[in-house]
């Protein structure tokens, strides 16, 4: 028989809201007031609340604090699936502080009562909780910023909705300043909590792999540690990912017959990439197979992950970059794939390419780039590849565009139920500015004939963020070969509705959750308005040196694990008598997924401020 349900409710004023509920089956109610019982009794209706709770078998508790819950229950008594807490105040005419203070000490008591799959009610009146929900809403000062509250408590807004007082049978709200008077609840909100996963605390990663028939190790860029072995397009994953890349090459094949290339591609390239510039590229040094210490590994502080991969991709030109670090046993300079291209072209190169077939490669990818809504320091991947005659090419590129586009449109229409609009955009007819970062990055692998575009506005444009794949043709080999590069994560944001591209990569289970089987669905967020904290930094820049802002903005997204959105530079001054330059750079932290209170990100902001003083040098102010 299943355990029933078990329900607390706290700050009862006259008990006619736990009465509306201590019917409903398989829940167990336990009711609760912060005064005593003799207090409550002279309260109108609360005498006959009482009596009905009681002989419905629910429990009846008085002169609970709310903020000490686990005072008032033994250990087995203390997992509730549900907390409501209706109109809490702290009594007479307590401020906006005041009130704060007890949501953030109720949260912090709930936490430890609460089963881990629980919610958290909280009904607030008209304004009080500061969120966009609230019509009209208040100024955030003047707000009790119930969900920054609840964050510092690890506790996410997973849902809202208005508190209908005329739905609940019996129910009469009491308690205006301390007294039995009622008071206006119009348009007062119901939030519902729910538990984060918490932040992460990344230890650091070493992958072991052969290469060149040598074992090899190297320790993962610190940013990437919680991407780099996901296997979003393994064959048992419901990722959105690769259900939009399983869609995409099912319906090329009715076009084209084609040829995976997947399981060959390793993380690593060697040499150099013309024309990339050096900033946006991961650089790996590697080192003989090492085994994290027996110490290490006791403690947690490190993890190795194995991976299969044999082989590398190496440049056309053989040449090796000098590896910086002294004493290493391997002399030339890698860095992890930034793109797909470069093992398609090789494999042309080979000869182990069949003309008039389309060759699909796929996987994950790595970038330095700037923090901005559609930039990704990892994403994954497709490229499909078909050499062709020229007096075909065009032919070819207008069927696979089709395909393509036919594909897109027909998830989106499926997921949304509304019709997309996708061009095929001239490269020439677009400035560098115009371009995403994935754009951008895919113009430095090589010339580019056409973006493919989603159409942001009336007039057709290619905005920003709205670029989602490339094509180009080159000579390979002597082959005419045409190439169609995707992203397949920005696809899957925009198919799925998905606002936010670090939400691909969340932990908690009920992301996937919303796609049972791979089915493409429109995403739901389970963290609605999460709150944003501000903070600026200032420094002088080193003398005679240039600043190298992809660097800045990969040290904020290491120290922040991915929690800050945006980085705007607000002041740049240069000192006349000195020559010197000074930058102030805003930066906002906001999580997507997670709880993040304003206390761990004043200590991200340490650590950055220390991490960037270190590592480029700057003078802070």
């Amino acid at each position: 028989m299943e355990a029933a349900r078990r329900v607390l409710l706290l700050g009862e004023g006259n008990f006619s809201f736990a009465a509306s509920l201590c019917g409903a089956a398989g829940t167990h109610v336990v009711a609760t007031c912060y005064e005593s019982e003799a207090e409550v009794c002279g309260r109108g209706r609360a005498a006959e609340s009482i009596r009905r709770l009681r002989e419905a078998g629910a429990e009846v508790v008085f002169s609970v604090d709310c903020t000490r819950l686990k005072d008032y229950f033994l250990p087995e008594q203390r997992k509730f699936d549900c907390i409501y807490f209706n109109f809490p105040h702290c009594g007479r005419k307590a401020g906006v502080a005041k009130n704060r203070e007890l949501l953030a000490r109720f949260f912090h008591s709930s936490a430890e009562v609460l089963t881990e799959e629980g919610e958290v009610h909280v009904a607030l009146c008209n304004g009080q909780g500061g969120t966009p929900a609230d019509q009209p809403r208040r100024e955030w000062h003047n707000s009790w910023q119930v969900v920054a509250v609840a964050a510092g408590a690890g506790f996410i807004l997973s849902n809202v909705h208005p508190f209908k007082a005329e739905t609940i049978c019996g129910y009469k709200c009491t308690g205006y300043r301390s007294q039995d008077k009622s008071f206006c609840i119009e348009g007062a909100l119901n939030h519902i909590f729910t538990r984060s996963t918490p932040l992460p605390n990344t230890k650091p990663m070493i992958c072991k792999m052969e290469l060149e028939s040598r074992k090899v190790s190297f320790q993962v860029p610190q940013v990437l540690v919680d991407k780099i072995n996901r296997g979003f397009l393994e064959l048992n994953s419901n990722h959105p990912v690769r259900a939009v890349k399983e869609k995409l090459t099912a319906d090329l094949s009715q076009a084209f017959p084609l040829k995976n290339f997947d399981y060959c591609l390793s993380l690593l390239h060697q040499g150099h990439l013309n024309g990339v510039c050096h900033s946006n590229i991961f650089w790996i040094i590697l080192s003989p197979e090492e085994t994290p210490s027996t110490e290490e590994m006791s403690r947690g502080a490190a993890k190795a992950v194995l991976f299969s991969q044999v082989d590398f991709c190496r440049d056309t030109d053989k040449n090796g970059w000098v590896n910086v670090q002294e004493g290493c046993h391997i002399s030339k300079q890698y860095y992890l794939r930034p793109s797909l291209l470069p093992y398609a072209r090789a494999i042309i190169q080979r000869g182990a390419f069949l003309p008039g077939t389309l060759h699909v490669f796929s996987g994950p990818v790595f970038r330095k780039c700037l923090i901005t809504p559609y930039s990704m320091p990892v994403f994954h991947e497709v490229v499909f590849v078909c050499a062709v005659n020229r007096s075909t090419e065009n032919r070819c590129i207008q069927m696979l565009v089709n395909s393509i586009k036919a594909s897109i449109c027909s998830l989106h229409q499926t997921v949304s139920g509304f019709k997309l609009s996708i061009s095929l955009q001239e490269a020439t007819n677009l400035e560098t500015a115009q371009l995403n970062d994935f754009a951008a990055f895919e113009s430095q692998l090589g010339k580019i004939q056409y973006f493919v575009c989603v159409e942001g506005d009336t007039s057709g444009s290619c905005e920003k963020g709205a670029c989602v794949g490339i094509i180009r043709t080159e000579l390979v080999s002597s082959e005419l070969v045409v190439f169609a590069s995707l992203n397949l994560d920005l696809l899957a944001m925009l198919i799925c509705g998905i606002s936010d591209w670090r939400m691909l990569w969340t932990s908690d289970t009920r992301f996937l959750r919303q796609f049972p089987g791979g089915e493409l669905r429109l995403f739901k967020s389970f963290s609605l308005y999460p709150p944003f904290y501000v903070h600026d930094v200032s420094f002088w820049v080193p003398d005679g040196e240039q600043f190298d802002e992809v660097a800045f903005h990969t040290i904020a997204r290491q120290v922040s694990g991915e929690m800050v959105v945006s980085i705007q530079l607000m002041d740049s001054f240069h000192q006349s008598e000195t020559g010197r330059k000074s930058l102030c750079y805003q930066l906002t932290f906001q999580s997507c997924d997670k709880a993040l209170s304003r206390q761990e990100v004043a200590e991200m902001q340490l650590l950055f401020r220390k991490e960037i003083n270190q590592r480029l040098r700057v003078t802070l102010r």
